[in-house]
């Protein structure tokens, strides 16, 4: 669902940040993005490029970008009065006689870096070295066992739900996972069937599960199916359950399409009423931005409450992991999250649990790769025949009894650098491009909403990847980018949603800083 989410919000924002573009009327904007266009950077004058302050090469001060307490504030950059960025932008523009506001109130971040390159970069490589080194950064000297014989159900397993199901009917619950009724108004799901199915199941269920250790890696065997039906099957992807003395975590390598890989780490909770219902780690930002629709407000002080651990016990929990990966990831900034049990809106009686969102990304030059909630490798249609490659992204959910989920996406081998000190656009002419893109892009929105008012919170000078999926998706080149973070409300309908934007890590529009082309950030490119 939390996934679902970002993909609905994503495509929302992709889709105002697209429209119209081909009335854009300036040719600024309007440029090659393939690889022709890479090939135009120049390197700035060696007289243009700034003089970094003492200290401040190499340091990163984005700690905290999700998070009210996180970080601190930014030494100064050299780049901010090379570039003539100021430290802060407001400005507030209306348009369709008010259907459309831009209300730019933004704090300006820049990297502590004397100067900006480009660098090649490619997809690490999906083999063994690389599940290896996830496998003994996590888990090393803890027991793995394949998770196909590990999570087979036993009669004490069966007695249990039966006993659970049994119980609602009992109270008048039929609906108890909310599956809601057909057009004719039956139920769809049917409580007694499975209760049948449950009883029948339990008399061919073994008293204990057989747990199969096994060595994280692609291409397992396993036995899937019973009795005359069971055949040996290969596993394309890993999945297996880990015990260690913090509790057991299910841990999931998939190698999706393309060069896109995905490591997932999740700790198994043993404190859930009933285990078929949903349940999701939901990120702090959208709880206190959001005011009406699908989010509900909650207090920093609940969920702070909720963590039970100090911020700093939480960062060094998360980091020690990552460091012992060696991949150069760092904290980029933080967020308080929430275990929300159900599947209604995350609130006082849904939220179970709490801790930290960490996020880390790596550093070039004291320069980080920005982080967005942006997943990329999206597709233009869904007739493409394009295998996409997503971002690379490591987040790190940690509680008061240690991490609770870790979701790492396509890391990167970063190669040789490309443009030294690339020549970057002023401030002043980025600003004009976003101005003029954010008008141009929600032109038509009057069709759809009544009112729009976009709140952009903060602007961020930092790498982001670019590749060319038409010719190859598996390398690409990392580039200065300006993100322009916030959020929005919205009314059509009758219907009312408000995201301030305060603590977004939505970018609602992307700029590369060396050419001003817009970047489609669910694309990559």
């Amino acid at each position: 669902m939390k996934k679902r989410y970002r993909a609905i919000l994503a495509m929302c924002l992709c889709a105002s940040v697209l429209a119209g573009c081909q009335e854009t009327p300036k040719d600024l904007i309007v440029r090659e993005k393939g690889a022709a266009s890479l090939k135009k950077y120049e390197s700035a004058d060696e007289a243009e490029k700034p003089e970094p302050e003492n200290g401040s090469e190499g340091e990163n001060q984005n700690g905290g970008e999700g998070g009210t307490e996180g970080g601190e504030e930014q030494g100064a950059s050299p780049l901010r009065e090379f570039l003539g960025a100021p430290e802060h932008y407001a400005n507030q523009a209306s348009y369709e006689d008010g259907a459309l506001v831009i209300d730019t109130d933004a704090k300006v971040v820049l990297p502590e870096a004397g100067a900006m390159n480009t660098y090649a970069v490619s997809a690490m490589e999906a083999n063994q070295d690389m599940i290896d080194a996830v496998t003994k950064a996590f888990f090393e000297g803890d027991k793995i066992y394949h998770m196909y014989s590990y999570t087979k159900w036993t009669k004490k397993d069966y007695q249990e739900e039966i006993t659970r199901l049994k119980k609602y009917k009992a109270e008048g619950n039929l609906d108890p996972y909310e599956y809601g009724t057909d057009e004719e108004g039956n139920l769809m799901f049917d409580i007694d069937a499975l209760i049948a199915r449950d009883e029948e199941d339990m008399k061919q269920a073994p008293d204990e599960v057989v747990k199969e250790e096994v060595k994280p890696s692609f291409g397992l065997e396993y036995i899937d199916g019973e009795g005359a039906e069971a055949e040996k099957a290969v596993d394309d992807d890993f999945w297996g359950i880990v015990e260690t003395d913090n509790g057991n975590y299910s841990y999931h390598i998939k190698h999706e399409v393309g060069p896109t890989i995905t490591i997932s780490i999740s700790k198994k909770r043993e404190d859930l009423p009933d285990p078929r219902v949903f349940t999701t780690w939901q990120e702090g930002q959208y709880l206190l931005d959001g005011q009406g629709g699908e989010h509900v407000s909650m207090t920093e002080e609940r969920m702070k409450e909720l963590a039970g651990i100090s911020l700093a016990d939480a960062q060094k929990i998360a980091e020690e992991p990552i460091d012992k990966l060696g991949w150069d990831w760092k904290v980029y900034g933080w967020d308080y999250a929430v275990f929300r049990y159900g599947e209604d809106p995350t609130k006082e009686n849904t939220a179970m649990d709490g801790g930290y969102y960490f996020h880390f990304t790596r550093e070039l030059d004291g320069a980080p790769l920005t982080y967005t909630d942006s997943y990329g490798g999206a597709l233009e249609d869904m007739d493409s025949t394009l295998e996409p490659w997503g971002y690379e992204r490591c987040d790190v959910v940690v509680g008061d009894d240690g991490i609770q989920s870790v979701e790492i996406c396509c890391p990167y081998e970063v190669g040789e650098m490309q443009t030294e000190n690339v020549k970057m656009m002023d401030f002043d002419s980025i600003i004009k491009i976003y101005e003029q893109m954010m008008e141009v892009s929600n032109a038509d929105i009057s069709k759809f909403e009544e009112q729009r008012t976009y709140h952009i919170r903060k602007i961020t000078l930092g790498y982001s990847r670019i590749y060319d999926p038409t010719t190859d998706n598996d390398t690409g080149l990392l580039v200065p980018v300006w993100d322009f973070f916030g959020g929005f409300d919205t009314k059509s309908d009758g219907y009312e949603s408000k995201n301030s934007g305060e603590h977004s890590n939505q970018s609602v529009l992307t700029i590369n800083a060396v050419d001003g082309t817009v970047i489609n950030r669910e694309l990559g490119y």
